[in-house]
Formats: C-alpha cells, structure tokens, sequence
C-alpha cells in the first residue's frame, strides 16, 4: 500500500464530478450519504467522540487494522480501486465504438472496440462481484459467500447504500435501460470465458475471484448477479426509478440529451470513481467501528 487508510481519507475530494453525480443520487436515498472527508472527522461522525486522547486510540487502533495484512481491508480497498482504473479504459472504449458508428471513415472502431452494451453488462456484473468479494474480505468470511452478502443488502446505509445505488443507476440503468438485471444475466449467459479474460477489469482482479478456473469463474459471476437480481429489482421499482428521472438529476451539471444515454454512461465511467470514493468511506466507516469494540 502507498499510502496509509488515514492518508486516503484525509485526501478524499470534497467535490468534483464525482461528488456532484453522488449528491444527484441523493434523491434515491434522501440523507443516507454525506461526504464526510478527513480521518479524525470520520472518527468524530461515526463515534460522536470528542476526547482527543480517545480520538487518537482510535485512530492509532484503526490505522493497526488496516496495516495488517492478514485481515482483507487492503485487499478490500484494491478492489474498489481496481475496478474504478479500469472502468475508465472500458468508458473509453465504448465512446469511440459510439464514434466508429457516427463517423463512416472511423468504422474501423466498431471492429476493434467492444460492443458497448455488451460491455456495460459485464462492467456491471464483474463490479458487483468486486463488492460482493470486497464484503466477503472486510467481514473475514470466505469469498463465496453469496447469501451472506444478499442478505446484508437489507443493512446496508451510509456510503455503502449509495455505491450500490451508484451502480444500480449509473451502470444499470442509464446504459441498459429498466431491464438491466436480466440484460446484463443474459450477456452473462452468451460470453465464453475467452471473452471473459479479455475484459480488463476481470483480468485484474480474477485473483480475488472465486471459482476453479475463468469457466468456473464465470459461473460464479452468473450465481452472483442472478442471486442479487431480486434486490437491484425491487430498489429500482420501490423507488420508481428510471432514465429519465435520473437525467433530470444529472441536467443540473451537465447537458446531455434523453438519446444520448450511452455516451452519458461512458463519459461518466472515465470521469467518476465512485467506487474507490465511497469505498475508503466505507473502509475507514468499518475500521473505526471495530477499533472502538477493541480498544
């Protein structure tokens, strides 16, 4: 690790793009989310402490947890780092497929860049395994434990709630529409694990993935989105959410028409990381949480 769970959090923007798609969010899940920035404010929020003997033990137990390499924080973080690094790549190949179809002499980009929905659908479901896997690290329980992590979703809050609401909106939604759950299990369904291996998120973090080989591990990224198709629906349907609503959201910041929602979608997997943000949130949220049970 380059830089110590204190230092990512005290460095953690307090705007940007980022921070302003996340806060279009907050209609979703009015209040949940705040972007709270700065480890000691971090302390201070999640402990309501305010002794600075007591804010430094945890603090110092904290940064202990997290250095030690045994427990699956670090691991946790890299994913959520991972997974926002090569999502930008993937943005930008989908935008200059989108511009092969536009521009005649450019046509050679539609033959040598993935086909954008189809890579939407994997980024969505490799990103849910990401979080499904990153769960699995910070709570020490195997990495397959799917039902485990299904039934957490119903406790989830704060900044964990808003990145899988990032997800289910930004990456669901805008690209592939009310029925991306099914889109992204039927994609799942028609790639090989040669297809498989060529995505560069997948090749990144297969590591940390479960399951006897890419086959294996295909089928474990199937078993996954399938078993969290359920919840992603009813979020979706609870909340009445759609495109366009979202649109209207994201028209505060930035121009973009209602036939345009796959370059929407590209630009802002380059230009946003709202995986790594709220993910050291959610680490440090988790870290401190622990350090005052053991202190």
């Amino acid at each position: 690790m380059s830089k110590s769970i204190y230092e990512l959090v005290d460095q953690l923007p307090q705007g940007g793009l980022t921070v302003m798609v996340l806060n279009a969010l907050d209609f979703v899940i009015p209040g949940q989310w705040e972007n709270t920035v700065g480890f000691e404010a971090t302390i201070r929020k999640v402990t309501g402490e305010t002794d600075q003997g007591l804010i430094q033990q945890i603090g110092d137990r904290a940064v202990w947890l997290f250095n030690d390499k045994s427990q699956g924080y670090q691991n946790a973080l890299w994913l959520y780092q991972t997974v926002d690094a090569t999502d930008s790549a993937l943005g930008a190949a989908a935008l200059a497929n989108k511009v092969g179809e536009k521009v005649s002499f450019l046509g050679f980009l539609n033959k040598i860049t993935p086909n954008p929905e189809k890579a939407q659908a994997l980024d969505l479901s490799i990103k849910l395994v990401a979080e499904l896997v990153a769960f699995c690290q910070i709570n020490g329980i195997p990495g397959d434990s799917i039902g485990d992590f299904v039934a957490s979703l119903a406790d989830y809050s704060g900044e964990s709630l808003m990145r899988m609401t990032a997800l289910v909106c930004l990456d669901g939604l805008i690209p592939l529409g009310p029925d991306f759950a099914l889109k992204a299990l039927d994609f799942i369904e028609q790639v090989s694990p040669k297809e498989l291996e060529q995505n560069s998120t997948f090749s990144k973090i297969k590591p940390l993935i479960p399951g006897q080989g890419v086959a294996g591990q295909l089928e474990f990224i199937g078993q996954s989105v399938d078993s969290v198709k359920g919840w992603m629906t009813n979020f979706v349907a609870q909340r009445d959410l759609t495109p366009q609503k979202l649109l209207g959201q994201l028209r505060g910041f930035m121009e973009v028409s209602e036939d345009k929602l796959d370059y929407l979608a590209a630009f802002i997997d380059m230009s946003t990381n709202y995986y790594e943000h709220t993910g050291i949130q959610t680490l440090a949220h988790r870290l401190i949480e622990r350090a005052v049970a053991e202190i």
